[in-house]
């Protein structure tokens, strides 16, 4: 959803690309990836790539930890090899999400505490890209991410919205910030478009603002022309899960600033946006001029 996004807006503004996915390219090679790396040249790498099953995570720790951790090394020892850099795509569930820690987002320098197998692999990978790239790399975190098309939380609230009288059930005590794709790739862009002096380290890629699944999916029915009251609301008790769901992913916007870029829109604009049919894929123009560069999205 990401990687396709993150191509699509490249291409139409004329960017040199390389897209390579799955079939293409085992991100758990380290000759593969070195390979891939130094005969493509890239100036700037972004990675896409995940083990995104959270709940299959507790189970096979190992396996997503060779996606999630080991690949990322690989991709950061490639580019420090050829001198390109890395933009790495990041997660919330780093943090640890408890209720205790609500009342205020997570800046991006606070210390993380994941809670979940799929959360320790993901910060694993995060600590090896800074590690490898300090002065070249930024891992972007985002969260409840959706996209233009099919899948997604967003896509089925509105698809069971269109069913009539048909009623849903969505928790309402996990917050956090809904963060529409063409947004995030739009963000990674303008980051590798800006010089690396100003472009390293860490950064949120959410909607601005909060909200609850239950809020969330009440706002899609409303946008939908349907009666937001046929959501109801449920804790997260009654869902049964392997791995547990964050109750707080908020996370703090201040580097943007410092970057010399806007802070993300809020997701209520987003999200009307996004519901209101296909727009122009239009990346964030950063506060400087910069050249074109060549990027490499990996999807999972």
């Amino acid at each position: 959803m990401l990687g396709g996004e993150v191509s699509a807006q490249l291409a139409a503004h004329g960017a040199d690309i390389v897209r390579t996915g799955r079939a293409d390219l085992d991100l758990t090679d380290p000759r593969a990836v070195a390979s891939a790396v130094a005969d493509g040249g890239p100036d700037v790498v972004v990675n896409c790539a995940a083990w995104t099953a959270v709940d299959l995570a507790e189970s096979e720790e190992e396996a997503a930890h060779r996606v999630n951790g080991d690949g990322p090394r690989h991709l950061a020892r490639a580019c420090a090899a050829t001198g390109g850099r890395l933009l790495h795509v990041s997660t919330d569930y780093v943090f640890g999400g408890t209720p205790a820690d609500s009342g205020r987002p997570y800046a991006e320098d606070a210390e993380p505490g994941p809670r979940t197998a799929y959360g320790r692999t993901k910060l694993a990978g995060e600590r090896a890209v800074l590690s490898a790239l300090p002065e070249t790399a930024a891992v972007v975190r985002t969260a409840w991410l959706y996209g233009r098309g099919e899948g997604g939380f967003v896509h089925t609230m509105a698809r069971l919205a269109r069913e009539p009288g048909r009623t849903v059930e969505v928790v309402d005590d996990q917050y956090g910030q809904p963060s529409w794709a063409p947004d995030v790739a739009g963000r990674l862009i303008a980051l590798g478009t800006l010089p690396p002096e100003r472009a390293h380290g860490v950064f949120h890629a959410t909607g601005g603002g909060r909200t609850t699944w239950h809020a969330l999916a009440r706002e899609v029915f409303r946008l939908t022309g349907q009666d937001p009251d046929r959501v109801r609301a449920i804790g997260s008790s009654a869902l049964r899960r392997a791995a547990v769901r964050p109750a707080w992913s908020v996370l703090g916007h201040e580097r943007w600033a410092a970057a010399g870029l806007p802070a993300p829109r809020h997701w209520r604009e987003a999200l009307t946006e996004a519901l209101a049919g296909p727009s122009p894929s239009t990346p964030l123009a950063p506060s400087t001029p910069s050249t074109a560069h060549s990027a490499q999205p990996k999807g999972c």
